[in-house]
């Protein structure tokens, strides 16, 4: 037996939580062994259903993960337990866990309780895990760096794009922002929106809007964002979009921009690949790794790095088509039916 940690159900659907729900769903159909276990306050009710989950417990979050969690395992008769989504209980060995990023080391990125949680709780976790999955060969090299970590203790599955950005269809004529650059990612200082501000109000595209979709987070708070916007009508920041409405912004998109200073993967340069928008992405971290020959490269760090990708590939139209050709191919490099299988053969070895 194993149980799946699934508390990623009681979390709004970003790029950690997208993987522990795209590789679970494939995992319950190829090992029927497998228990779905996740606290009371559920917020994606939908995805529960179709897990079958079992809900134990009166308490939610870390508190659950750490006290409950390790309980009912112990009642089970200690079996493995699957983490997809970072965090685990610290002191059940008996565990496989998935690091993502080591975004948590960088204490400018997240509030002080934040960043003080994760750098207790990662290095914990990762020394006392069976096995450790990770999105990149980026964040393996990290992991081996910083936690001295042996090499054939880390696996990489990397993530995928959800089918839902291959299939879900869009109208054309819900286009609202006329012509614009797309970008998407949670509100993060990482992210670096600021710069992207900058960048794109250098240019003085005429006619053309810069829309930014991401659900604000009191974790992320930058409130020099909205100073840079304010009385722009130019930017366009819509909020947490639903899967659909991403897929139109992406299709009707001139291009996608993905300025980012860190990243363990980043899913959504891939998404708009899918969606046949090219692309514009940071050449730091796991990026290149990811977007291959796929994207044109920024430096995220200089502004005029920045501007002067956004002008290249917007004024350029044989460009655009090369990466659009390009990245419809390097998409399907990734899939999460490998990614799932790949998976369930770490599994058996415990």
């Amino acid at each position: 037996m194993i149980v799946n940690n699934s508390r990623f159900l009681t979390h709004k659907i970003t790029g950690v939580q997208r993987y522990a729900i795209e590789i679970s769903l494939i995992l319950q159909k190829i090992c029927p062994y497998i228990d779905f276990i996740t606290p009371k306050n559920i917020l994606q009710s939908q995805l529960a259903k179709g897990f079958n989950v079992n809900i134990y417990g009166n308490l939610s979050g870390h508190l659950w993960e750490q006290t409950e969690l390790p309980f009912y395992l112990q009642k089970k008769g200690n079996p493995v337990l699957l983490n997809l989504a970072n965090t685990a209980p610290v002191f059940y060995r008996r565990k496989l866990v998935t690091i993502h990023d080591l975004a948590c080391l960088n204490p400018i990125w997240f509030s002080k309780k934040f960043n003080y949680f994760y750098r207790t709780l990662i290095p914990k976790i990762a020394s006392n895990s069976l096995k450790i999955i990770t999105v990149s060969e980026f964040t393996k090299r990290e992991l081996i760096k910083q936690f001295d970590i042996p090499e054939n203790k880390i696996d990489v599955v990397y993530n995928a794009v959800s089918e839902n950005f291959i299939n879900l269809s869009f109208k054309k004529h819900k286009n609202k922002y006329g012509e614009y650059i797309l970008a998407v990612s949670s509100l993060s200082l990482r992210k670096n929106f600021k710069s992207l501000i900058l960048a794109f109000n250098k240019l003085k595209l005429k006619g053309i809007k810069l829309v930014i979709v991401g659900a604000e987070n009191k974790i992320y708070e930058n409130p020099e964002l909205k100073d840079l916007i304010e009385g722009n009508h130019n930017i366009v920041f819509t909020g947490y979009v639903s899967d659909e409405e991403l897929v139109g912004l992406y299709k009707n998109a001139k291009l996608f921009i993905f300025p980012s200073l860190y990243e363990g993967f980043g899913i959504p340069p891939l998404e708009a690949m899918a969606c046949n928008c090219p692309t514009v992405v940071s050449n730091v971290a796991s990026i290149p790794e990811v977007c291959a020959d796929a994207s044109y490269y920024i430096d995220p760090n200089n502004i005029n790095s920045i501007a002067k990708g956004i002008y290249e590939v917007i004024n350029d139209e044989t460009l655009q088509n090369e990466l659009k050709q390009k990245g419809i191919q390097r998409v399907k490099k990734f899939s999460w039916e490998d990614s799932a299988r790949k998976i369930a053969e770490i599994i058996k070895d415990y």
